[in-house]
C-alpha cells in the first residue's frame, strides 16, 4: 500500500494542468486555480482519500498522457523543466518511464512538502531573498525538515489552517530513538516547530501569530502560555520558543501530518520544521569554557586601555573598582564572564546566567542592559585568577599599570550606646544618689558599673555602721588596672576636700538612659 501510495504521488505530480483537473473532476472537486494549487488538492487526495477507483483513474490519465507523448516529437535537450515536474518519474527525452521511486529513498519534505495547501507557492522566476531565523544557543541544528515557508491564506476568513504532510528518513529516526532523556518523556534530539514573521531583511526571531493551535496527526500539541504581568495596563508577554512535536510524531517510515491554525490579521508568518539536538547549560557553560576563555594578559591590556590618559578629558582616571560579587545573585563569582561588546569591566556570574536563559531566554547583560547574546561572551581570565588570589576581599580596584589591589571593608564597630547610664537608688552618706562613670569601664552596657560611683558606694555603706560589699567591675580587663588605682588616689583626695554636690534624681530604683 505504502509503495502505491508513493506511486501515485509521483505520477499526479508529473501531471498538466488538464490532467489535474480532470482528476479533481473525476472526485467532485474544485477545478479552479493555478496549477500548484491544483497539485496541492490531488496530493491531499492521494494521502487522505485515496480508493481503488481514484488510484485505477490516476493510472489511467498517466498512462494516456504518454501514450500520446509517444508520439509527439522528442523535445531538444535544452528546453527548460517546469519547476513542478522536477521529480517526475518519467524521463522527457525518451519514450519509457522510469520505474517509481521507492519509499524508504524518498524525501519527503524536498519532494512534496513545500508545494502543500497554505505552506508553499510556485518558485520564482526571480530569486528571492529567504527568511532566516536567529541561531538559538540550547538547540543544535542537525537537519533542516522544512525550510521557512509562508502561511498564506486561503480564504478571507481570520481562522486559517495550514497543513503539512512529511516523513522522517531512517537515520532521523534512530537519532530520535538512540537519544538520551532530558526529562522523563522528553528526548535530547527533538523535531521542532519554529515561527516568524515573513521579513528578510534579516534573521528573524521566533514569534507566534494570534490564535495559535498546532495538531500533529491526531493530537494538538501543547504551546508556551502567556507570562502574567503584574503592571497595571500591561499586557501579558508570551514566550515564543520552538514547539516540540517529537512525542506526537510517528517515529517509523509513515507521513506525519502537522496542521498550524493561526488568525489572520494582516502580518505575514512562515513556518520551518528541525531536527535539533537540545542542549543544557552545563554543556553550554563546558564550552564557554573550552572556547570563550580570554587570556590574562589580554584582560589587562583592556585595562590599561580603559586607563589611559584621554588629552582631550580634563579628568585623569587612576583606577577603577571592579565588585567580586555577581550582579545577579549577590554571590561571588565563580566564572567571571562579560559580554565582548561590553564597555564595562564589571564581570557577571556564567553559571548563574546561563541557567537563567535557559528557562528565559533574554540574553540581556545584567550591567549594562544591553544585548549579550552567547556568542558574544567570554570569561575573564585576568578577574578568574584575580579570584583565587584574593579570597577576603568583595572588591578590587585596577590601577593604571593593570595591576590590581583589593579594597577590604572595615571592622564593623561595636553597637555600644553613646549616652551613659544612670544607675538610681544608691545614695552616699548625704544623701544624694551615687552616678556611675560616664567615661569609665569601657563597658558601656546596663551591667557596666563605673569604677568611681562603685568606691563612693562602699564607702557610704562603711560611714553608716555596715561593712561595705566587695562590688567587682567585670567590664574591666586587667590592661585597666592601673588606671583603677589613679582612680582610687582621685577617690581619697575627695574624700579629703568632701564630696562634690551632685543633683538629685527623682527616680528610686532602675536604670534609666539619659538620652
Amino acid at each position: 500500500m505504502a509503495a502505491e501510495l508513493v506511486e501515485a504521488k509521483n505520477m499526479v505530480m508529473s501531471f498538466r494542468v488538464s490532467d489535474l483537473q480532470m482528476l479533481l473532476g473525476f472526485v467532485g472537486r474544485s477545478k479552479s486555480g493555478l496549477k500548484h494549487e491544483l497539485v496541492t488538492r490531488a496530493l491531499q487526495l492521494v494521502q487522505f482519500d485515496c480508493s481503488p477507483e481514484l488510484f485505477k483513474k490516476i493510472k489511467e490519465l498517466y498512462e494516456t498522457r504518454y501514450a500520446k507523448k509517444s508520439s509527439e516529437p522528442v523535445p531538444q535537450p535544452h528546453r527548460p523543466l517546469d519547476p513542478l515536474t522536477m521529480h517526475s518519474t518519467y524521463d522527457r527525452a525518451g519514450t519509457v518511464p522510469r520505474t517509481p521511486l521507492s519509499g524508504p529513498n524518498i524525501d519527503y519534505p524536498v519532494l512534496y512538502g513545500k508545494y502543500l495547501n497554505g505552506l508553499g507557492r510556485l518558485p520564482a522566476k526571480t530569486l528571492k531573498p529567504e527568511v532566516r531565523l536567529v541561531k538559538l544557543p540550547f538547540f543544535n541544528m542537525l537537519d533542516e525538515l522544512l525550510k521557512p515557508t509562508e502561511l498564506v491564506p486561503q480564504n478571507n476568513e481570520k481562522l486559517q489552517e495550514s497543513p503539512c504532510i512529511f516523513a522522517l528518513t531512517p537515520r532521523q529516526v534512530e537519532l530520535i530513538r538512540n537519544s538520551r532523556e532530558l526529562q522523563p518523556g522528553i528526548k535530547a534530539v527533538q523535531v521542532v516547530l519554529r515561527i516568524c514573521y515573513s521579513d528578510t531583511s534579516g534573521p528573524q526571531e521566533d514569534q507566534y501569530p494570534p490564535n495559535i493551535a498546532v495538531k500533529v496527526n491526531h493530537s494538538y500539541c501543547s504551546v508556551p502560555g502567556y507570562y502574567p504581568s503584574n503592571k497595571p495596563g500591561v499586557e501579558p508577554k508570551r514566550p515564543c520558543r520552538p514547539i516540540n512535536l517529537t512525542h506526537l510524531m510517528y517515529l517509523s517510515s509513515a507521513t506525519n501530518r502537522i496542521t498550524v491554525t493561526w488568525g489572520n490579521y494582516g502580518k505575514s508568518y512562515s513556518v520551518a520544521l528541525y531536527l535539533v539536538r537540545q542542549l543544557t547549560s552545563s554543556e553550554l557553560l563546558q564550552r564557554l569554557k573550552t572556547i570563550g576563555v580570554k587570556h590574562p594578559e589580554l584582560c589587562k591590556a583592556l585595562v590599561k586601555e580603559k586607563l589611559r590618559l584621554d588629552p582631550d578629558s580634563e579628568i585623569a582616571t587612576t583606577g577603577v573598582r571592579v565588585s567580586l560579587i555577581c550582579p545577579l545573585v549577590k554571590m561571588r563569582l565563580s566564572v567571571p564572564c562579560r559580554a565582548e561588546t561590553c564597555a564595562h569591566l564589571q564581570c557577571f556570574d556564567a553559571v548563574f546566567y546561563l541557567q537563567m536563559n535557559e528557562k528565559k531566554p533574554t540574553w540581556m547583560c545584567p550591567v549594562c542592559d544591553k544585548p549579550a547574546p552567547y556568542d558574544q561572551l567570554i570569561i575573564d581570565g585576568l578577574l578568574s585568577k584575580i579570584l583565587s588570589e584574593c579570597e577576603d576581599a568583595d572588591e578590587i580596584e585596577y590601577l593604571e599599570d593593570g595591576s590590581w589591589c583589593p579594597i577590604r571593608a572595615e571592622k564593623e564597630r561595636s553597637c555600644s550606646p553613646q549616652c551613659p547610664i544612670l544607675v538610681l537608688g544608691t545614695s552616699d552618706a548625704n544623701g544624694l544618689p551615687v552616678h556611675p562613670n560616664l567615661n569609665g569601664g569601657g563597658a558601656g552596657g546596663p551591667a557596666g558599673w563605673g569604677r568611681r560611683g562603685a568606691g563612693a558606694a562602699r564607702r557610704a555603706a562603711v560611714e553608716n555602721g555596715k561593712p561595705g560589699a566587695d562590688v567587682v567591675d567585670l567590664t574591666l580587663d586587667s590592661s585597666s588596672s592601673s588606671e583603677e588605682e589613679e582612680d582610687e588616689d582621685e577617690d581619697e583626695d575627695e574624700d579629703e576636700e568632701g564630696p562634690r554636690p551632685k543633683r538629685r534624681c527623682p527616680f528610686q530604683k532602675g536604670l534609666v538612659s539619659a538620652c
